[in-house]
């Protein structure tokens, strides 16, 4: 076994489908020690059942909409963990809004999910962190967030997320804490919205890829993986404040943030 990651104490979020799923996976099979967070406590159960050592790692299942399960996430990772060295925010979407007038309603239920969760989430966990002057932050972007590529609503509160992401790194840079974000082209993961618009409308990804993807495939979510690795590893110290994209080309823009 790699042991770069051995007894490292990991939260995930989203962490019941999708690529929160497969990242928590991967770290479990390095020898991490896992809180898995999501709002399906069955599918948690079944993810947390096919890690080699189950005991060794715990679910949380609630919405994180709501500040009060927050706060119980935080009681687990302290009680359990004992801390976290590293966080990983997976959890996020675009709820299917794709009105580009938004109701009010809407786009606070688009910015909490996408930002505001991780931003309660690092305020109270990140100063442990500071104090041993160590950790890794890792939040899931999206390439959205630079190009306008998608909804008006899922383009804008990546775009936010970004933001964060490049202020926060500035702010904790030489704490030893290393705040980064990935932006993801498509990609395929267990039960996400690209393998759920594959299954009900074929010809719309079809098109997608013949317009959108030099390489002529979505990738799949084992595919980002080494970009989590190197974020959450020891050697990724450079790259505080950055958001790295990872699309294959997908992606136009020259600027990065």
């Amino acid at each position: 076994m790699n042991e770069d990651f051995l007894d490292k104490r990991i939260l995930v979020t989203g962490a019941s489908k999708g690529l929160g799923w497969v990242v928590a996976n991967e770290f479990a099979l390095r020898g991490a020690r896992l809180v898995v967070c999501g709002r399906n406590e069955e599918k948690l159960q079944e993810l947390k059942a096919q890690f080699l050592s189950p005991d060794r790692h715990s679910t949380f299942a609630g919405d994180l909409l709501e500040l009060k399960n927050i706060k119980k996430l935080e009681e687990i990772c302290r009680s359990f963990l004992g801390g976290l060295d590293i966080i990983i925010h997976v959890a996020g979407g675009g709820y299917g809004f794709r009105d580009p007038l938004l109701t009010w309603e809407q786009f606070d239920k688009l910015l909490k999910i996408n930002v505001s969760c991780a931003v309660e989430i690092n305020r109270r966990i990140v100063p442990g962190m500071i104090k041993v002057g160590y950790g890794r932050v890792i939040h899931v972007g999206s390439i959205a967030g630079q190009e306008a590529t998608a909804s008006v609503g899922y383009n804008t509160v990546k775009a936010a997320l970004s933001g964060y992401v490049r202020s926060l790194g500035r702010e904790l840079a030489g704490s030893g804490v290393v705040v980064t974000g990935i932006l993801p082209g498509a990609f395929y993961a267990p039960g996400n919205s690209w393998r759920r618009l594959k299954e009900n409308k074929p010809e719309v990804v079809e098109q997608f890829i013949k317009e959108k993807l030099p390489r002529g495939k979505i990738a799949e979510a084992e595919e980002l993986i080494p970009l989590f690795l190197l974020l959450a590893g020891e050697g990724s110290s450079m790259f505080g404040g950055s958001c790295v994209p990872i699309d294959a080309g997908e992606g136009k823009s020259f600027m990065q943030s």
